[in-house]
């Protein structure tokens, strides 16, 4: 009876451990920082950086949709694909994950490259599908020396319900920003809003998501604390540059406007940030309601109201 049941466990020890060998990678937990550190481009300019990384982004796949300049020294790249447009389009609120963004920094005689981290946004934005792909196609195109970006890596589990600390929003606290009676009015006035530069935009993008009426904006501020150049030298001084954060989104769904809340769309890409001291939350305190101020007025093509003192 003892051999019996040591012969048993015996069998059942070994069909164990062969199960654990043919589990799917895809449900293995993983793990991830809200960027990739891509090539170092030594001795090279900035316009010429800008313009081989754009090659090499077309010829894997990928569409450039927008670029635009934060800052003097930094020109950031928006691009989506068939791929990126179709997962937008199995989530809600899926727009927001449409796209990757590549910062390319000049560092004194050298430039960085560095892009959003496909399988990070791809959990923090609650998306469907197969996000593998667009990591590997990523990779080939700009390299992936290393993840960056937080203290320490963040698993999909607690990225797909991010919450940075108590009392601060979720994913789906987002701000409503403007209701119209049908999706064409709703672009309508968006378009009109970013033509008119309110609130110191600027249009750097826009991505309709096939068989949906669903299209997302990106949108550069320089509205007060909103200011992408403001945050930047708050915030972003310390180590691998996080500028691939902007630009911000505006989200059309159906006759719905909306973006993601400010404390929200900031805590995903600096989850490491300490709420008080120099470079803290705290340096940014107005960021936040700026933000959902300057892409109000976009959306609803409307001035922001000075608040009289009489």
């Amino acid at each position: 009876m003892q051999l019996k049941s040591f012969n048993l466990k015996l069998i059942q020890s070994s069909l164990l451990s062969a199960s654990l060998l043919t589990v799917p990678m895809a449900s293995m937990a993983a793990e991830y920082m809200p960027f990739m550190q891509g090539t170092t481009q030594v001795g090279a300019s900035l316009q010429s950086a800008i313009e081989s990384t754009q090659t090499s982004l077309k010829a894997n796949g990928f569409d450039i949709v927008g670029s635009y300049s934060p800052s003097s020294n930094t020109q950031v790249i928006v691009v989506t694909n068939s791929a990126l447009k179709s997962m937008a389009g199995l989530s809600e609120n899926g727009g927001f994950g449409a796209m990757e963004r590549i910062a390319v920094v000049q560092k004194g005689t050298d430039v960085d490259i560095s892009y959003t981290n496909p399988g990070y946004m791809w959990n923090v934005y609650r998306m469907k599908g197969d996000i593998q792909p667009i990591q590997s196609s990523m990779k080939t195109a700009l390299g992936a020396q290393q993840e960056y970006g937080a203290d320490e890596p963040i698993s999909d589990k607690e990225l797909r319900e991010y919450h940075y600390k108590m009392m601060m929003p979720y994913f789906d606290d987002e701000d409503e920003l403007a209701e119209f009676d049908s999706y064409e009015s709703a672009l309508k006035s968006v378009e009109a809003g970013l033509t008119a530069h309110m609130a110191d935009s600027s249009k750097v993008y826009r991505i309709d998501i096939p068989g949906k009426k669903m299209s997302v904006f990106g949108v550069a501020l320089k509205y007060k604390e909103a200011s992408d150049q403001f945050i930047s030298e708050a915030i972003d001084k310390k180590g691998m540059t996080h500028a691939a954060h902007f630009p911000y989104e505006i989200l059309v769904v159906d006759g719905e406007v909306m973006a993601l809340n400010g404390k929200f769309r900031i805590a995903v890409n600096w989850p490491h940030l300490s709420m008080m001291g120099e470079g803290s939350f705290m340096s940014i305190a107005g960021a936040p309601d700026n933000i959902t101020e300057a892409l109000k007025a976009v959306a609803n093509n409307k001035k922001i109201e000075v608040e009289s003192d009489f």
